[in-house]
């Protein structure tokens, strides 16, 4: 049983009072879009991408926008929270994974560099669940124990956008940190759980896959989309393809694209006043899912009580559990919590889908077949024949390949 440690909550009024965010690395404003609909305002975004920031400036024109996280000098004394859903090239499967030493992800030691500026009282970070095995768990070593030597409490949780009826497989980790006498982060990231659920057949169902892989792996998801990338295996953003119920393979329009990760249809429209049309789904995978960020936001204003009964200490170097927490720096327990903490009703992706999809083009269709037919995978029963009715339909019209 872990050490129980008295955490001091301030007066409820307090406790249970709205945010004024500042949010870095902000991209498209996935995380400050679901704070905001929980209540919380935005004070500062900063991002660097021009077409981000276009969309940032057409969906919150009274914000302010900084350029660059390296040349930000602190942050509003009026933000009591800060936000980094922080570069994960660098620590994804899809990515290089070069680390956290990479030029990308290494940008989070600008986030430490501005707390130790002013210690903002809460702290929410989010990235890759890779992060949790890459060189070992080094990244989110690193980020903690920046955290321990600013004196904050912290509590992780991997979880899954599932969860909030979006029919999209993505697996993220939070990070959520704040100053003693604050609250107890673990009561809002890990006192609800529901619990995985268990496995569906795919059979009847809309199933996605990327077509963009087929040597080692398929990014498989039953009755929903793979995790949408901002990049892929072969160097371009796109979105995952779909065998359909009645067979046919296609991929989603953009707007449902923007709907698989909670944003309302066509918020990313006005970065094409700055950037190509593909440029969109790199922003949409880069994005936070705006209903988990949404869920968090809740949790911060009416937070739930935690039962560590469970818990184990962390030892030195140990793997990095999905789920943690520490309250006394050099004190990590593991949490045995799911990646579910609600279950809220999630429409079959085939129902989900508004915008008439694509069909996934030939050229795509073939390397994705030519690929899994070299490799040692195992296919669904069904699913090689399928890809191959799709190629002889598009070569019976040309004009859809």
């Amino acid at each position: 049983m872990p050490r129980q440690v008295p955490v001091t909550v301030p007066a409820s009024e307090a406790r249970f009072a709205p945010h004024e965010v500042a949010g870095l690395f902000a991209g498209i404003g996935g995380l400050e879009l679901g704070l905001h609909q929980s209540g919380h305002s935005p004070a500062l975004f900063c991002e660097i991408e021009r077409a981000a920031r276009a969309v940032l400036e057409s969906r919150f024109p009274s914000a302010r926008i900084a350029p660059d996280v390296t040349t930000l000098e602190s942050i509003p004394k009026s933000a009591s929270l800060l936000t980094a859903g922080f570069p994960c090239q660098d620590l994804s499967q899809a990515g290089k994974t070069a680390g956290i030493g990479g030029r990308n992800s290494g940008l989070v030691s600008h986030v430490f560099r501005l707390l130790r500026g002013r210690q903002v009282p809460w702290v929410l970070l989010e990235n890759v669940s890779f992060m949790l095995r890459l060189a070992r768990g080094v990244a989110l070593r690193y980020v903690l124990d920046e955290l321990d030597a600013l004196g904050y409490v912290w509590a992780y949780r991997v979880i899954d956008s599932r969860a909030f009826g979006l029919p999209q497989r993505r697996q993220r980790v939070y990070l959520l940190a704040c100053l003693p006498g604050e609250g107890d982060p673990r009561d809002v990231l890990l006192a609800d759980d529901v619990g995985a659920p268990e496995l569906e057949s795919h059979v009847g169902k809309a199933n996605g896959f990327y077509w963009t892989e087929g040597i080692r792996g398929l990014g498989w998801a039953i009755d929903a989309i793979p995790t949408l990338k901002g990049g892929s295996t072969i160097g371009i953003a796109s979105p995952p393809a779909i065998w359909m119920p009645d067979g046919r393979i296609v991929t989603p329009e953009i707007r449902d694209g923007e709907r698989l990760q909670g944003f309302p249809p066509d918020w990313t429209k006005p970065a094409l006043d700055v950037a190509r049309r593909g440029m969109r789904w790199k922003l949409v995978g880069n994005a936070v899912s705006v209903d988990a960020a949404a869920w968090i936001g809740q949790k911060l204003c009416a937070p739930g009580t935690y039962d560590d009964a469970a818990d184990v200490l962390l030892e030195p170097r140990a793997p990095w559990p999905d789920a943690a927490w520490s309250l006394i720096s050099g004190e990590r327990y593991s949490s045995k919590v799911s990646s579910w903490p609600v279950r809220r009703p999630r429409p079959p992706l085939a129902e989900f889908l508004q915008y008439p999809p694509a069909p996934l083009s030939a050229r795509a269709a073939g390397g994705f077949l030519k690929r899994a037919r070299s490799s040692s995978l195992r296919f669904p029963p069904g699913f090689l024949a399928a890809i191959e009715a799709h190629l002889e339909s598009l070569a019976k019209e040309p004009t859809a390949a």
